[in-house]
């Protein structure tokens, strides 16, 4: 019986890698670019895991493909073990030149400019045969990137709970206001203050957005929201226009007729490296300590001031 087991393993091992990424994919070209080989080993691959097992695990779905109520129940089976067998072999091979590696690193729309690219060229003279694949998204994206394992690591505001995390600091929270406001002028403003004020402001389901109405409660008022929109750059512009205020973290290259002046009080947010449960390669644990070496150009400030 054990003999029999092993040799079917034997047989549907080299195939299981195909299944898995065309499964991943739902398209066959795809996995073959992921893979990095001939579209027809692939399907040559697939006909033959579908012979060993006499059941279709495919389906055609306009262009591409999609599994079958047996192909999902192998996937949803085999998934893990492919996922377990591919991070195995990617640790055993960097262990053997902890010079080389890939690491795949994400961070926040709102960093990017400035910060990422300096920290990454300061990386690149020190370990120049690691090679990176970056990726900038928000940060629910972000997290579930990092639980899939598609992202090594990834700089969140805030940090999540539930992966782990490396406290890098905290990023200051600052009004924002046209050049020609009454308060463009001032060293600091209270959110009191504020009241009376039209803000441009996130949705209600982001993190800032909660801050900010959280912060406004605890000041006596709830926040007059006449413009809402995702993107920070766009949230700017619309400060520079004199549409109303914004509380945002000070942009990291200037933006004409925007002024950003601090509140009072402790107005920040947390700012954290997390990765994921698996064990690091040593160049995704080489860019870890060299992103927390450098935490201070992330958060504008040394960690604990």
């Amino acid at each position: 019986m054990d003999e029999f087991r092993t040799a079917g393993a034997e047989a549907l091992a080299p195939l299981l890698a195909a299944f898995d990424a065309v499964a991943a994919e739902g398209h066959v070209t795809r996995a073959a670019d992921l893979l990095g080989v001939p579209q027809s080993s692939i399907s040559r691959r697939l006909k033959a895991l579908e012979r060993a097992l006499g059941v279709q695990l495919f389906q055609q779905v306009g262009r591409g493909i999609a599994l079958t109520a047996p192909g999902r129940d192998l996937f949803e089976r085999t998934h893990r073990l492919v996922s377990a067998l591919d991070d195995a072999v990617g640790v055993v091979r960097s262990n053997a030149d902890p010079e080389s590696g890939l690491v795949s690193f994400g961070f926040p729309l709102t960093l990017g400019p400035v910060s990422i690219p300096s920290v990454l060229a300061e990386f690149h003279a020190v370990a120049p045969r690691i090679r990176l694949h970056l990726v900038q998204a928000h940060g629910d994206a972000l997290a579930g990137m990092v639980r899939d394992g598609r992202l090594d690591l990834a700089v969140m505001i805030p940090p999540p709970q539930d992966l782990p995390v490396v406290v890098l600091g905290r990023q200051p929270i600052h009004l924002h206001v046209a050049t020609s406001h009454r308060f463009a002028g001032r060293s600091q403003v209270d959110l009191a203050e504020l009241s009376d004020e039209a803000f441009i402001a996130n949705p209600a389901t982001y993190h800032l957005r909660q801050l900010v109405d959280s912060w406004c409660a605890e000041a006596g008022f709830t926040p007059r929201v006449s413009f809402e929109i995702t993107e920070f750059e766009t949230i700017r512009a619309l400060v520079g226009h004199g549409l109303g205020v914004a509380l945002l973290p000070t942009a990291e290259t200037p933006h004409d007729g925007v002024v950003a002046v601090p509140l009072a009080g402790a107005r920040d947010r947390g700012i954290g490296l997390a990765s994921g449960h698996h064990r690091p390669t040593p160049a995704v644990s080489r860019l870890r300590e060299h992103l927390v070496a450098h935490a201070a150009v992330f958060v504008g400030r040394p960690l604990g001031e």
